[in-house]
């Protein structure tokens, strides 16, 4: 049983490679959490093993990093709840945990996008086997910005629902087509885990 004020709507089509969660943040703690991760240094991305900024055909957003403190544990605490149950539900990986800080990620600008990758990391020790992308921005704040992934022949689109969590292996080729107008916020958070056998 939840200890959490929201009920867990978990949908799934037929596509074995994702899963969504619906609403388990509210719109005051969606806020909430924009509010907090703008108050965080907010710097251009990088990539995998990049020592500068990427070429801006590779990817052009801005992030900041939210670490597990006091103020944002609660921010932890729900997505740990949420991970449990999708990996339970679908996947049943062998996890770690959250190895990394929580990326805050900012398309403030026409073009901002971030093109076909994988979320492998560079933490050989504790790769990452789970992704998740949890939508901050409500559809009408912004166009273009859709997260795609692809898995097949034809990408498939994420739905532009605010609130809304996708989860999928970090292995999953993904990307976020340019921004056309207004600004796109998520969060992604990578769980990690003994490497795949």
């Amino acid at each position: 049983m939840s200890n959490y004020p929201f009920t867990p709507a978990v949908r799934k089509g037929d596509n074995p490679f994702f899963a969504w969660w619906e609403d388990a943040f509210t719109d005051e703690e969606i806020e909430k959490l924009k509010e907090y991760a703008k108050t965080l240094a907010i710097n251009t991305a990088r990539v995998h093993n990049g020592e500068g900024p990427p070429p801006e055909h590779t990817r052009k957003t801005k992030v900041s990093w939210i670490s597990n403190t006091p103020e944002a544990s609660w921010i932890y605490e729900r997505m740990a709840f949420v991970v449990r149950e999708l990996n339970t539900q679908y996947y049943n990986f062998d996890l770690y945990g959250f190895v990394e800080d929580m990326q805050f990620t900012i398309y403030d600008e026409t073009g901002a996008h971030y093109t076909w990758h994988m979320d492998m990391g560079d933490n050989s020790t504790a790769p990452r086997k789970l992704s998740i992308v949890l939508q901050l921005s409500d559809p009408s704040e912004y166009e273009g910005g859709e997260l795609q992934i692809l898995d097949k022949a034809d990408p498939e689109t994420v739905d532009k629902q605010k609130g809304l969590i996708t989860m999928f292996p970090s292995y999953t080729l993904h990307r976020v087509t340019p921004v056309t107008k207004g600004v796109r916020c998520s969060l992604v958070v990578w769980v990690c885990g003994p490497a795949f056998k």
